[in-house]
């Protein structure tokens, strides 16, 4: 992708939101932002979602857009290029990567792909268009064990590259797949003894859990999720408080979404934080956004050979979802 320019002048949230407002009609845009970017990016976006829900909204709305502007990470303004191969895809910052994308490198997965002849490649959607086209399928955190259950119960499968997520669907299918040693550092970070200190502070709420955490953690939870998952069954719950170990950005539709009921973010183990953020998705900003739409820069651009080998297991992911 194209190198960025990140300085961001100086003006108040209005005026850029009235700005990026003006530009995306001006360049018959549309803006998608995940869950974990700031709560003024979700304002101003089109649909804001999950991995998988970014996906489907990709390839079902984009039609007619003539750009495409993914405010997240880069893996997620991939997919978006792959699924829509005809649209200007742009992200605010191009420096907005992912530690779990980077803990599997292609060439490395590669190998490892080889040294176990036989097996079907299941990948983590939270990696490079490079790890997707050697994959036979990919799959969300909402989607993982629908997707690897339609496999037969004997079916030898790599799981990459989140171990975590990876040992949690083993552990809830009773399937031994061979795991990728990846994971999410933000998710890494979450500790029992922070939501055991929580839990007594606030002994009725029930603890919500990303399935990216540590098994320790993911056994403390009364509801293992995605962010959409997890979101849903706090809207729905009629509890009051809420002790929830994911990145913080998901308490901003939390919070908006039931404003009377209290959302307790679960601090990392290594720090005096009240909150556990990914830096990769606080990249983003209004800043950038409006900068991005003005300039149509940084372009996400995608080798149309390897796009067509990854739309295989993208499109075989949104079959079975």
């Amino acid at each position: 992708m194209d190198r960025c320019n990140c300085n961001a002048p100086g003006i108040g949230a209005e005026a850029l939101k009235a700005e990026i407002l003006k530009l995306k009609k001006e360049k018959n845009a549309i803006i998608l932002a995940h869950y974990y970017v700031d709560g003024t990016l979700q304002d101003i976006a089109d649909y804001v979602g999950d991995s998988l829900a970014l996906a489907q909204k990709a390839a079902a709305c984009s039609a007619g857009a003539d750009v495409i502007v993914m405010c997240g990470v880069n893996f997620m303004g991939e997919t978006v290029k792959v699924l829509c191969p005809d649209k200007t895809v742009l992200v605010p910052d191009c420096e907005a990567g992912c530690s779990l994308a980077d803990s599997c490198p292609a060439d490395a997965f590669e190998e490892f792909i080889k040294a176990h002849p036989g097996y079907t490649v299941i990948s983590y959607v939270n990696t490079s268009v490079e790890v997707k086209a050697l994959s036979d399928v990919l799959v969300t955190s909402g989607n993982a064990r629908k997707v690897i259950e339609s496999f037969p119960a004997d079916a030898k499968i790599i799981f990459g590259p989140d171990r975590n997520l990876g040992a949690y669907i083993n552990s809830v299918t009773g399937r031994n797949m061979l795991l990728w040693d990846g994971a999410c550092h933000v998710h890494e970070r979450f500790s029992t003894e922070a939501i055991v200190k929580l839990k007594q502070k606030y002994p009725e709420a029930p603890v919500l859990v990303h399935p990216e955490c540590k098994r320790p953690v993911v056994l403390m939870a009364d509801k293992v999720g995605s962010t959409a998952v997890l979101l849903r069954y706090a809207l729905e719950s009629q509890a009051k408080d809420f002790i929830v170990a994911t990145e913080a950005g998901i308490l901003h539709k939390m919070r908006k979404e039931a404003p009377e009921k209290n959302f307790i973010p679960v601090p990392p183990a290594d720090s005096t934080c009240a909150c556990n953020d990914c830096a990769y998705m606080k990249l983003n900003t209004l800043a950038k956004l409006r900068d991005c739409l003005r300039d149509g820069a940084p372009e996400v651009r995608v080798d149309p050979a390897l796009a067509e080998k990854a739309l295989r297991p993208i499109n075989r992911m949104l079959e079975l979802s």
